[in-house]
């Protein structure tokens, strides 16, 4: 359900809703929706109900039942009032002595597609159509004024799925540096410019910490923080200081709650973002940059406002006997990046003198610390091997070149602070609707019988019954794993047998992590759950109950928004790279690499086989249209066909590299 669709469905306040949602609450109380409660809160009356249509081949619609013991409500063709397949909709019942229960739809909340990209295609035969991006099935559109037959091949189109109006001019699918606004119009991402009146705001915000900010704040100037974050970071969320003589770890998280008020246009603007998308040349951010890279940003040698976790670490079992937050100011002595650290951790550099030799007497201590904490959290957790492939373009937008990023040294010891933060956050909440939540729940039992019959085809045999606990059998099959040299590919399909991470109100724990709580506080300048976070551990600090209560009345959309709004963050970043891809394949076509089969065929969901090519340009992977070969093994393929359109490209099995 929409984050709309889950307020409506409860007790809310009329004023916490988004300016562009506000319109559709009105319409629906002069139809008589809603009943009010004693405490001023609205309710749907129990005769409506919120939830997504299914509109069958004979034109009729279902709509799901919120629990199992009702059923499905039908509603007839001449009740759909206009709604599509896929739809979220407000019904009401129709009442009736007998036969099923039905209703009819009073109000589309939201649509399940409201634009569609489309490119302009001439067959062989040069017939023209219009080719929908996402899936190459044609769609019907008008275009004022213009006949859209007379665009060049390749045009691509905005379209508006309701009126099917062309809206807009993409560009050309010849162009390279189209592709950056396919994606984010894909899904739903926004650009670079933000909305006047959030630069506004921005531009009033002033550049340096003022002394009036400093009142009822810690002052932590006089400790060594740093920061240590990719060479290409802009904006910085995160600083740290270990007080080695305390063993007391200071995780320091850039104050953002201080610059961006509850429904200031920049709030409203993060909470429609949700996150910042990275492409590979560039970043849009969900803050504006005069905040983000800026007074927001821990910069090295300026006075920063903080809200800090302060934790204190027993020697010994590196538990946690005590943790606290508060506001603080800090001055962060030195921007390091991962490489300069990891040169350090490996005997490869030494600082003899300034501030960095000074931050290094706490520093080096700190990551012996923290690599007893990730061999302690990987008896519950585990380690995933999932490479990241870095892509890199040239001034053209075209493909230069990709490498494989895999943890460091210096990236463990950042994220193991990191995770002890994360972690005190959601220790302080119960986990029944009271905070935000970042969960990861176990694998269901069908998806581990699928990974265990697919890896017993590749020879990792693993014995597990239904009553078999996941985590040990995930274990079990990694040390199979280990043994036949194939770390790195069974742990890509174990990762693709569990649930996504997501957010939640309700906390259920954090299977890969193996905790109890989780959640994420100490990124708020790129992702809107943290800014949440923050502020629900400010309103308890600060005993501020209309805060706490306008956040908890609605935690649940809040968690579906951004869930919601991560995944399609991610998945612009990519559509983004596949095209990339895509277009470096093109240039290719007929040409034989090597590579290695990485899925195998799934014709019941529809999937051809797919590998991973073995070339300088590490990452590419492409399906197989032709051949055979098992899970695993070492093929020589040819690239036959690269559809820039939709990103994909397609080769066939020439020869097993063993022949």
């Amino acid at each position: 359900m929409s984050p709309l669709g889950i307020q409506l469905s409860r007790a809310f306040v009329p004023d916490e809703l988004d300016s562009e949602e506000y319109p559709l609450f009105e319409e629906l109380e002069k139809m008589g929706a809603f009943e009010k409660d004693e405490e001023g809160l609205y309710r749907l009356k129990s005769i409506y109900r919120i939830g997504k249509i299914h509109i069958s081949a004979d034109g009729k619609g279902y709509l799901e039942a919120p629990q199992k013991e009702l059923r499905d409500l039908l509603i007839a063709p001449e009740n759909l009032k206009g709604a599509k397949n896929g739809d979220e909709v407000v019904v009401r019942r129709i009442i009736a002595a007998r036969g099923r229960a039905s209703a009819k739809v009073i109000m589309v909340l939201q649509r399940a597609i409201v634009k569609i990209i489309a490119y302009s295609h001439i067959d062989e035969e040069g017939r023209f159509s219009l080719r929908n991006i996402k899936n190459a099935q044609s769609v019907e559109a008008t275009m004022e004024g213009m006949e859209i037959k007379a665009f060049k091949r390749g045009t691509v189109f905005l379209i508006d799925a309701l009126s099917m109006e062309v809206k807009e001019i993409v560009g050309n699918l010849e162009d390279p540096k189209v592709d950056e606004r396919i994606s984010l119009l894909l899904y739903d991402r926004e650009g670079e410019k933000f909305p006047q009146e959030c630069v506004e705001q921005a531009l009033e915000i002033p550049s340096e910490v003022l002394a009036q900010e400093l009142e009822g704040r810690v002052d932590l100037r006089a400790l060594d923080f740093c920061t240590i974050d990719p060479v290409s970071a802009k904006d910085f969320d995160d600083a740290i200081y270990f007080d080695t003589d305390r063993s007391t770890l200071y995780v320091a998280i850039a104050d953002v709650g201080h610059y961006v008020p509850f429904f200031s246009p920049i709030d409203l603007e993060a909470k429609r973002r949700g996150f910042t998308t990275y492409l590979p040349h560039k970043a849009f951010p969900m803050l504006p940059r005069e905040l983000s890279e800026n007074i927001c940003s821990l910069k090295p040698g300026r006075d920063r406002l903080a809200f800090v976790c302060k934790i204190v670490l027993d020697p010994k079992t590196l538990e946690a006997k005590e943790e606290s937050f508060f506001k603080a100011i800090i001055h962060s002595r030195r921007r390091f990046n991962y490489d300069e650290i990891d040169e350090v951790l490996s005997g490869e550099k030494v600082f003899e003198e300034g501030i960095e030799k000074s931050i290094m007497q706490w520093l080096l201590p700190l990551s012996g610390v923290t690599s007893r904490l990730r061999k302690k959290r990987l008896k519950k957790g585990f380690d995933f091997r999932s490479d990241e492939v870095k892509i890199t373009i040239d001034a053209r937008h075209l493909l230069k070149e990709t490498s494989i990023e895999s943890g460091t040294a210096s990236h463990s010891l950042i994220e193991e602070c990191m995770l002890l933060a994360n972690k005190a956050a959601a220790k302080r909440f119960e986990g029944e609707e009271d905070a935000i939540f970042r969960i990861h729940e176990a694998p269901e039992r069908e998806k581990m019988r699928t990974l265990l019959e697919e890896l017993a085809g590749v020879g990792i045999f693993v014995e597990a019954d239904d009553e078999a606990n996941p985590a040990q059998t995930i274990r079990e099959i990694q040390a199979e794993a280990a043994k036949a040299g194939l770390e790195a590919e069974i742990d890509a399909l174990i990762i693709k047998s569990l649930k996504r991470a997501r957010y939640s109100a309700f906390n259920v724990g954090h299977f890969g992590l193996g905790f109890d709580k989780y959640s994420h506080f100490t990124s708020p300048i790129r992702r809107y759950s943290d800014l949440i976070l923050h502020r629900l551990i400010e309103a308890e600090l600060e005993s501020d109950s209309r805060s706490r209560a306008y956040l908890l009345r609605n935690i649940e959309s809040l968690c579906a928004r951004v869930s919601d709004l991560e995944r399609k963050a991610t998945k612009a970043e990519w559509d983004f790279r596949d095209r990339k891809f895509a277009r470096w394949a093109a240039k290719h076509i007929g040409e034989c690499f090597d590579a290695r089969i990485s899925e195998m065929d799934e014709n019941e969901a529809g999937r051809p086989a797919k590998a991973l090519l073995l070339c300088e340009m590490e990452g590419i992977t492409v399906e197989i249209v032709a051949g055979n070969a098992p899970l695993f093994e070492h093929v020589k393929v040819k690239l036959t066909h690269s559809d820039i359109a939709e990103a994909k490209i397609q080769a066939e099995i020439i020869t097993l590299s063993s022949s």
